[in-house]
């Protein structure tokens, strides 16, 4: 047998550890209320990429135990690459800007694009787990190895799932259909003024009509810090209009007595359900977020 052949527990490792790597980053990908990423180019860009982590990650082990030190070092570049994925995301978001119904953000879009970034981590991490758990039971049956190198990849990718879990706006605040008024070129929601720039007849007819408004409520006062947030409220305001459409004019506004944060609009589809689910689910953007405890250590002291 030549001595540069792969052997079959070394091949063995890598394609399952390839395998359940993909899985990892596969089953990350999934298209939701935000339709993101799109179908099917959006898809095939980051499925793509998955499976290049994941055979990144399946090849180091075997490589090491073959003193193959040079395919190790193809590692630094998986980081050059998935920063590039983080970067191409970025510009791609940046240029559709302009034509959305209301912007993302600067700060919704590097949240975006860091997430798509540690999600090829996922399947590089998982699948080298994978393979060292292998090579640790490389003692056992083949088929033995195989199944608790799996076991353990699945484990560490439940893990990483939970430990990457953001919150969402539902999580810390209240989040209500709000009282449409206009009064002459002004627009209140529940008594809260929000703007004077209904001037004309028509406008104001839209919005007596067809106007939706949602009153967001924080749930503790530290949570004010979140919501009025610029980059925070720009979020939502675009998952709203992401959800429900704009027919004509949208608008935020925060109470700064109360800290509540109103989002309305008029709406193409009028789906309150639809409108509130999307608020509710808007993530936590990490720029915005702040640990309590450690601000109350740290600034505030002992109350």
């Amino acid at each position: 047998m030549r001595s540069d052949m792969i052997s079959s527990e070394h091949l063995a490792t890598m394609v399952t550890a390839l395998i359940v790597g993909f899985f990892a980053r596969l089953v990350t990908i999934k298209e939701d209320y935000r339709q993101y990423p799109s179908y099917p180019n959006g898809y095939l860009i980051h499925l793509v990429t998955g499976f290049v982590a994941a055979a990144l990650g399946a090849v180091a082990i075997p490589a090491i135990m073959t003193k193959n030190f040079v395919a190790v070092t193809f590692l630094t570049l998986a980081i050059q690459q998935f920063r590039d994925v983080r970067r191409a995301e970025r510009d791609s978001l940046k240029d559709l800007e302009n034509t959305e119904f209301t912007p993302r953000g600067d700060a919704y879009i590097d949240g975006i694009a860091k997430t798509f970034e540690a999600r090829n981590y996922f399947a590089l991490v998982v699948a080298l787990v994978t393979g060292v758990a292998m090579q640790l039971s490389s003692h056992l049956a083949q088929w033995a190895s195989v199944s608790i190198g799996a076991v353990v990849g699945l484990i560490v990718l439940f893990i990483l799932k939970r430990f990457s879990k953001g919150k969402t706006v539902g999580d810390i605040a209240d989040v209500k259909l709000g009282k449409v008024e206009v009064k002459d070129s002004e627009l209140f929601v529940d008594g809260m003024f929000v703007t004077n720039q209904l001037g004309t007849d028509r406008a104001r007819e839209l919005f007596e009509k067809e106007g939706i408004a949602a009153v967001i409520v924080p749930r503790e006062e530290h949570f004010r810090i979140t919501l009025d947030h610029f980059g925070q409220r720009q979020a939502i305001l675009f998952e709203a209009t992401r959800a429900v459409g704009v027919k004509r004019y949208n608008f935020t506004r925060k109470d700064y007595e109360q800290g509540r944060v109103i989002v309305t609009l008029v709406p193409i589809v009028r789906s309150e359900k639809a409108f509130i689910e999307a608020i509710k689910r808007t993530p936590l953007l990490e720029s915005t977020k702040k640990s309590h405890s450690v601000m109350k250590t740290n600034f505030w002291g002992e109350e």
